[in-house]
């Protein structure tokens, strides 16, 4: 029986996972040498290549000196932590990345304290060794502090440590003695992370992960936790409710370097994915079919954050959209439950509004980037925090907010967090870096990395993580500036938009199609602003002298979904549709 070791790698955003995974896919060999060769073989999603970062959790598995490594690559990103929690219960051990430069940082944290909670054995890897100014020894202190910080075991503190750098493909027990590949990296691997045990007894196994074919319909991921699974043969699914229902198995995949291979039986301990079986949720288990017992269900943080999602129904609708009624909206979220597991959608008492609850707004935005790709129009509100009772005490969540940033610039990010209710908890030098770290309410978060990058002229690096729930800070006393809201519908005219430059900053080119009530800029003071955009010159056959002259337009302000999610106010509603963002006044009257 071959030997098998489950690891998954755990790391902050862009600390290098996916980076790592493609050399240990090409040490492997297992990529056909004659096909084109791209960068981060794992990120195939556009979204996660566009973004550099990786939202899915994807299983690679390669062999090296006779044992089979099945490699899980995991999100960095705490909002999709919900992928992190159930990919690493098929692991027996974690490779740790961590920034040679940066240290541990809070997502570092977040993923850490999962796999320590689960017993998993972890691997350190210091990657980035040829950053300047690093400090790979000290980096290799913190994290140790950290693992004892989140109560780890003794064998979890005496872990193995690897020093490199993915991108340059080498990884050594010292880092100030590169060698030529990673092969220290898998060595420590087989040494330290323990084998998949292979349990006697009857079958088990629990459904982690799913994928789609639109030949074979839905495929469960998960790993065999006891005895043997069998192609072409009947167990019993045990579901959510406590019922069990009888399936059968038409195929067995294992993964075998980036695709799958059919399979007749897969021992415990081995990472499979099956076809044939309907009606199945994330968490459920494939068990024996004359004594079924079901495996303890994934335990999955809640979301912390909601949004309302409702039809598009202003006076563009439909133009650019494929999918536009409320019935499309409804399938594609609830669609969208059945493999996200940290949101949750609710009905509203009007028919075309849905309640969207997620763990935050890139979790959030995601969803709505991916919808907007696939052709629907819809609007949403603006995000809000979800606020608990316990205890008797009004509560919200709290996040620990972490910004590196230059030093003649920290006066300016401490200001603007304050401001928002956040207390200044760490202060220090990092580097020509000042290392700031704060405890601030979760909708403190929405609009403030606008306006922390606004204020460091974009040098401001920042990270937060969920800390937990704590009592209701009370009011901000922020300052927010009106809108400029368009009064008539039809094409914006330069001239228009020239007469106006100084009462505040323009969304939107000339010529550019806009209707009643939509937001078309920013006013410079706290009022909205209604203005007549569409307004041309008067005309005459006398020239006059001098004011002829051509207009000078700022350029407009180009917001990102993200952005666009954090500015609104609760009074407006950004429409989404396949080629515009849109801002617009719910209820206009003028």
């Amino acid at each position: 029986m071959q030997s098998i070791r489950n690891i998954a790698i755990i790391a902050h955003v862009d600390h290098g996972k996916t980076t790592l995974v493609d050399k240990i896919i090409d040490q492997a060999k297992i990529l056909d040498e004659r096909k084109e060769r791209t960068d981060l073989l794992l990120d195939n999603n556009d979204l996660e290549r566009e973004r550099g970062i990786t939202i899915l959790s994807k299983n690679v598995s390669v062999n090296y000196k006779g044992v089979k490594i099945n490699v899980i690559d995991t999100p960095g990103h705490a909002d999709f932590g919900g992928e992190v929690e159930r990919v690493l219960k098929m692991a027996d051990g974690v490779l740790l990345l961590v920034d040679a430069f940066e240290g541990p940082m809070p997502q570092t944290r977040f993923v850490l304290g999962k796999a320590i909670e689960l017993g998993l054995t972890p691997v350190v890897v210091v990657n980035k060794v040829d950053k300047e100014n690093c400090t790979p020894d000290l980096v290799h202190e913190k994290v140790f502090d950290l693992m004892f910080a989140l109560d780890a075991t003794e064998e979890q503190l005496e872990f193995t440590t690897i020093y490199g750098s993915a991108k340059n493909g080498w990884m050594s027990k010292n880092w100030q003695e590169p060698t030529e590949d990673i092969i220290p990296l898998l060595d420590a691997v087989l040494e330290t992370i323990p084998e998949a045990p292979y349990r006697e007894g009857s079958p088990q196994m629990q459904i982690t992960s799913l994928d789609y074919s639109s030949f074979k319909g839905r495929i469960a991921i998960g790993r065999v936790f006891r005895g043997d699974l069998e192609k072409n043969k009947d167990y019993m699914l045990c579901k959510s409710d406590g019922s069990t229902k009888k399936v059968r198995i038409k195929e067995l995949h294992v993964f075998e370097g980036m695709g799958k291979v059919e399979a007749d039986k897969v021992r415990s301990g081995d990472i499979c994915a099956i076809t044939g079986i309907d009606d199945f949720e994330i968490g459920d288990t494939i068990a024996d079919l004359e004594s079924p017992e079901a495996m303890p269900r994934i335990e999955v943080d809640k979301p912390t954050m909601s949004m309302l999602f409702t039809i598009n129904n202003s006076p563009f609708y439909g133009k650019e959209g494929k999918y536009v009624t409320s019935r499309h909206l409804r399938d594609r979220l609830y669609k969208e439950t059945e493999k996200n597991l940290a949101l949750r959608v609710e009905d509203t008492d009007t028919e075309d509004k849905f309640n969207v609850f997620g763990r935050g707004i890139l979790h959030l935005s995601v969803l709505i980037e991916t919808m907007r790709r696939e052709g629907y129009e819809l609007q949403v509100g603006r995000p809000q925090v979800i606020l608990k009772d316990i205890d008797g005490v009004k509560s919200e969540p709290y996040e620990t907010l972490v910004i590196d940033v230059p030093e003649d610039l920290a006066s300016k990010a401490i200001n603007l967090v304050t401001m928002r209710k956040g207390d200044l908890l760490v202060m220090e030098p990092k580097g020509d870096l000042q290392h700031l770290e704060f405890d601030i309410p979760s909708r403190g978060l929405i609009g403030l990395r606008n306006k922390l990058l606004t204020a460091t002229q974009g040098e401001a690096i920042i990270n937060h993580r969920l800390r937990g729930y704590d009592a209701y800070k009370g009011e901000f006393s922020d300052l927010v500036n009106g809108a400029i809201i368009s009064s008539e519908a039809g094409k914006a005219t330069a001239y228009a938009i020239d007469r106006l430059q100084d009462r505040g900053r323009f969304f939107i080119d000339p010529n550019q199609e806009i209707y009643k009530g939509q937001v078309v800029g920013e006013n410079a003071k706290q009022d909205d602003l209604a203005v007549n955009l569409i307004k041309g010159k008067k005309l005459t056959n006398v020239r006059a002298s001098g004011s002829d002259d051509g207009v000078k337009i700022a350029p407009k302000i180009d917001m990102s979904l993200e952005e666009c999610m954090e500015y609104i106010k609760d009074d407006e509603y950004l429409e989404v549709t396949p080629e515009s963002l849109r801002l617009r006044k719910i209820n206009f009257v003028k």
